[in-house]
């Protein structure tokens, strides 16, 4: 991810967290959730991850029946509150 390479903090987070999206065979946001405890729904498709304690948002949308996600957001918890979690689509 590009996103590391300016907060190298973030790189063994966001490497775990792809692993583990990459592995996994969801049919919903409730199977996120098992995986993730501290995943929030946001709605059937969207999901917002803490990264680092909650310093970073990650926001990914999930198409279950085709098992594809999106990351739509990713940044600081500062910029995250600047956003619409909903519709934001920024990569």
């Amino acid at each position: 991810m590009a996103f590391y390479t300016v907060h190298q903090e973030t790189k063994a987070p966001l490497e775990r967290w792809y692993a583990i999206v990459k592995a996994a065979n969801w049919n919903n946001t409730a199977d996120v959730k098992m995986a993730f405890s501290n995943a929030v729904i946001l709605n059937g498709e969207r999901v917002k991850f803490e990264v680092l304690g909650g310093n970073f948002r990650l926001i990914a949308a999930f198409d279950f029946r085709r098992g594809i996600t999106f990351i739509k957001f990713i940044g600081t918890h500062e910029q995250y509150d600047r956003i619409d979690a909903l519709t934001v689509s920024q990569f």
